[in-house]
């Protein structure tokens, strides 16, 4: 692997949204588009007394990492406005490191 990525640990993912508002900020997106978008899981019973009920902010076809952004020396737009501070950019092999002991990560490059 090579190259940089963005890792999203969900797990405390509070779906607040910032992240997508940032990108189509950033990007100018008209409505409907989207560079991430949050994805809701659930709710839906795992037994008597435990619901599933997260949120995955999942980067579409448009993202491409905020690449001037990054040329610039900043995070991407996503990464630095995240209220739950669940994202990380940064080169894909730590990233890697950092998602191989989480349950609910995603590890996202181009």
């Amino acid at each position: 692997m090579s190259g940089y990525g963005l890792l999203i640990d969900y797990e405390f993912c509070t779906g607040c949204h910032s992240c997508e508002v940032a990108c189509k900020t950033e990007k100018n997106l008209p409505e409907g588009q989207f560079g991430i978008q949050l994805a809701q899981i659930g709710p839906w019973r795992i037994d008597e007394t435990r619901w599933q009920y997260d949120y995955v902010p999942v980067p579409t076809d448009i993202c491409d990492l905020c690449q001037d952004r990054v040329a610039a020396g900043k995070m991407p737009k996503c990464v630095h406005h995240c209220q739950s501070l669940i994202m990380e950019y940064g080169p894909v092999e730590e990233l890697a490191v950092k998602a191989a002991g989480k349950s609910k990560t995603v590890l996202f490059s181009r």
